[in-house]
């Protein structure tokens, strides 16, 4: 005990310092390594009493959208729920994100646990605490350098669900997630999420299709206790359970189908946690309030016009983003990085059509790989208007060329942390991991 009090004290005092250079809330692993140097147990020490547990959200896409859904969704419920809302999913940034909330005798004021882990990481924070339940969303093609083929992370995903104590929900439409059911350990509930039939067709276009199974390898059947994703209208949905208690319609304030099936799985993830305690009318209320995570959409008010933050960082990724926000023709900007957390290979833009972007043209690309990205505009003749590596240098002549227009930029990571930092001071935003002020 007094090895973890040393470590939240160290790590409250490096989180203080990151704040004060400019690090904001949520963006430095810096606090989270402290900790975890003087006490390499912290993790276990903090979350090995929780009396409801410790629920892991992992997958490709869409974990960060996810875990703040299922966050919502249980504090609807009158839970108090520990998370790591800025996005930071190593197990250094999630102790990070916890120092904020942490008494000095790391004794955590929640019911439950409810973390976002990248695909690696969440089987090193297993290593330290064992997962009561998970959440598996997907698998991409994704960090080529870290995670190489993407039969590797559909392992390391069946890994986290072997390890998994009490349920498991898994999609029903991702043919790498749905073998997983093979591997859950015993005793373990399984639950599914989905898409309604009438929309099946629509999948193609959010995931990848393994090609080695035939059509024989069946979806899985949806139980009564299984979501699928219904749509309404564009705007509109139903979470449909087979035992009739759907949840909806709601209505998102994130646009898209992926945004819709996120809130599918975080809906059935709940039920499965909360059981009897579940209620339809409060999961519907709840959804209608989350407000798009940092950069996943986030809309910044700049100068009277919308400036949207779209995370890219993938070929499905990037694909369902053009495919979501490019339907209302906006200026663009695209910054990449290839910074560690970005993926230092970016030869996955080579599988990203850019085409619908051919009319209004790019008006400048940015980040480390500024130069990769007009390139790779060239070939499906986007016109650029102007290269700047510069991140801010090109936000400036972003704004400057296009004040009296609606705007977009697309980024990876880092370059999404780094633009919303200088957003944040300009434009009063809420700081990483925080909600707007009333």
């Amino acid at each position: 005990m007094l090895r973890t009090t040393a470590a939240i004290a160290a790590g409250k005092l490096a989180r203080t310092a990151s704040r004060l250079r400019g690090g904001g809330s949520g963006g430095s692993a810096l606090p989270g390594l402290v900790a975890e140097r003087i006490d390499p147990a912290f993790l276990r020490s903090t979350l090995g009493g929780l009396p409801r547990g410790v629920v892991v959200v992992s997958g490709t896409n869409g974990k960060t959208t996810t875990t703040k859904m299922v966050v919502a969704l249980l504090r609807a419920h009158g839970l108090r729920v520990l998370t790591n809302p800025t996005g930071s999913n190593f197990t250094r940034g999630v102790i990070s994100s916890m120092l904020a909330e942490l008494p000095l005798t790391g004794r955590v004021d929640a019911d439950i646990a409810v973390l976002e882990l990248d695909e690696a990481h969440a089987l090193k924070f297993a290593e330290v605490v064992t997962p009561t339940h998970a959440l598996l969303l997907n698998v991409a093609r994704d960090q080529l350098d870290r995670f190489a083929e993407i039969d590797h992370t559909a392992g390391l995903l069946t890994r986290l669900a072997e390890q998994t104590t009490r349920g498991v929900v898994l999609n029903r439409d991702d043919s790498f997630i749905s073998r997983i059911d093979e591997h859950v350990r015993p005793g373990a509930e399984v639950r599914w999420f989905g898409v309604d039939p009438s929309i099946a067709d629509r999948l193609p276009e959010l995931q990848e299709a393994d090609v080695r199974f035939s059509e024989a390898d069946d979806v899985p059947a949806a139980g009564p206790s299984d979501g699928l994703l219904k749509p309404v209208d564009d705007h509109s949905f139903t979470v449909a359970f087979g035992d009739g208690h759907d949840v909806g319609p709601v209505t998102l304030r994130q646009r898209g189908l992926a945004a819709m099936i996120n809130a599918t799985a975080a809906t059935s993830l709940v039920r499965l946690l909360l059981g009897a305690e579940f209620r339809h009318t409060t999961a519907s209320e709840a959804l209608a309030t989350v407000t798009p995570p940092f950069g996943r959409g986030e809309v910044v008010d700049v100068d009277g016009q919308p400036l949207e933050l779209v995370l890219v960082k993938n070929p499905a990724g990037f694909t369902v983003a053009l495919g979501t926000y490019g339907t209302t023709p906006v200026a663009s900007m695209i910054a990449i990085n290839d910074n560690y957390a970005d993926g230092q290979d970016v030869s996955w833009l080579y599988d990203v059509s850019f085409e619908s972007l051919r009319d209004l043209g790019v008006a400048v690309t940015s980040g480390v790989r500024a130069y990769d990205m007009a390139l790779r505009l060239r070939y499906d003749d986007v016109p650029v208007a102007a290269v700047q590596p510069e991140l801010e240098t090109a936000l400036d002549l972003f704004l400057a060329e296009h004040r009296d227009e609606p705007k977009r930029i697309f980024c990876t990571y880092t370059a999404m942390m780094a633009l919303r930092r200088v957003l944040a001071q300009r434009y009063d935003l809420p700081d990483f991991g925080e909600e707007a002020k009333a």
